[in-house]
C-alpha cells in the first residue's frame, strides 16, 4: 500500500523537521499556544514568565506590538492553568462598537432595549469557571473603563436593563499594542483600572529583536500552507536570506501572511 511507499520518506522529514508533527496520512494540526512558544528559542524568558504565571490567579497584561502573538500568550496561561478545562473567551475590544461593547461583555435582559427579544448572556457569563482574555484593552471608552474596574473589584455585574447582581468566577487577561502609562499620563485610561490590570505584565519581543527563531517559524508556516493547499513548495536560499534579512514591522502576523502568499502565488515548486 501507498502508506508503506511513503513511511520511510515521512521518518526522515521528521527526524529533519524535528520541531514540525509529521504523521503518516494525517494533516498537521496547528500547535497550542504554549507549543509554539515553547519552541521559539528568542521566546525563552517570555516563556518562563508564562510558567510561572499560569498556575495563580492574577491578572495578566500582555503587551506587545501588532501582530506579535498576544493571544498565543494568553491562550498558553490558560491552557498551563487550572482553568484549562473551562473556556476561554476571546474579546477583541476594539472590535465592537462603544455602544454594544457593554451587551456585549454583561449579557442583556429581554426588553432591555429595542431588538431585545429574549435575555441573553455576555462574554463574563461565557467565560464562567475560565478565562476572559480582553484584547486590545487600551481601546475601551473611559465609561466602559468604569464599569470593568467595578466587575474587577466587587467580581460582580449585572446585565444591560436589569438590576440582579450576577457573580462569575472569571480570569482576565488583558492585551494591548499601546502604552498604557502613557495613556494615564494623557487622560485617556483611567490610573486605578490600569493598576488592577497591571498586577504581572508580560511583554513580548518583537520578531525583529529575535531573528533565532525565523527559521523554525518559516518552516512552520510553509508546512502548514502546503497541507492546507495540497502544495510542496518550498524556498530558495535566497528568499530565505530576504525574509531574514527583513524589519517585519508586522510581525508574526505579516511573516504568517507573507508565506501564504508565496505558497499561492509562487508558479514554481521554489
Amino acid at each position: 500500500p501507498l502508506s508503506r511507499l511513503i513511511a520511510p520518506l515521512a521518518e526522515e522529514l521528521a527526524a529533519a523537521f524535528t520541531d514540525i508533527p509529521i504523521a503518516v496520512g494525517e494533516v498537521q494540526e496547528r500547535l497550542t499556544g504554549y507549543e509554539r512558544i515553547r519552541q521559539c528559542a528568542g521566546l525563552a524568558a517570555l516563556r518562563q514568565g508564562i510558567e510561572k504565571v499560569a498556575p495563580t490567579r492574577t491578572t495578566v497584561l500582555v503587551t506587545g506590538e501588532t501582530g506579535s502573538g498576544k493571544e498565543l500568550v494568553a491562550e498558553a496561561i490558560h491552557e498551563l492553568s487550572g482553568r484549562s478545562g473551562g473556556p476561554l473567551v476571546r474579546v477583541n475590544c476594539g472590535s465592537i462598537a462603544p455602544t454594544l461593547l457593554e451587551s456585549e461583555l454583561f449579557g442583556y435582559e429581554k426588553g432591555a432595549f429595542t431588538g431585545a427579544t429574549s435575555t441573553k448572556m455576555g462574554y463574563f457569563e461565557a467565560a464562567d469557571k475560565g478565562t476572559l482574555f480582553l484584547d486590545e484593552i487600551g481601546e475601551l471608552s473611559l465609561p466602559m473603563q468604569v464599569k470593568l474596574l467595578r466587575v474587577l473589584q466587587e467580581k460582580k455585574f449585572h446585565r444591560v436593563g436589569g438590576n440582579r447582581d450576577i457573580s462569575t468566577d472569571v480570569r482576565i487577561l488583558a492585551a494591548t499594542n499601546k502604552n498604557l502609562g502613557d495613556m494615564v499620563a494623557a487622560g485617556d485610561f483611567r490610573s486605578d483600572l490600569y493598576y488592577r490590570l497591571n498586577v504581572l505584565q508580560l511583554m513580548i519581543p518583537p520578531l525583529r529583536e529575535r531573528k533565532e527563531d525565523l527559521p523554525d517559524l518559516i518552516s512552520y508556516f510553509l508546512q502548514h500552507y502546503n497541507q492546507m493547499y495540497s502544495f510542496s513548495k518550498s524556498l530558495s536560499d535566497e528568499v530565505m536570506k530576504k525574509l531574514q534579512d527583513m524589519p517585519w514591522p508586522g510581525n508574526i502576523r505579516e511573516l504568517d501572511n507573507m508565506i501564504e502568499r508565496l505558497v499561492l502565488l509562487c508558479p514554481t515548486p521554489v
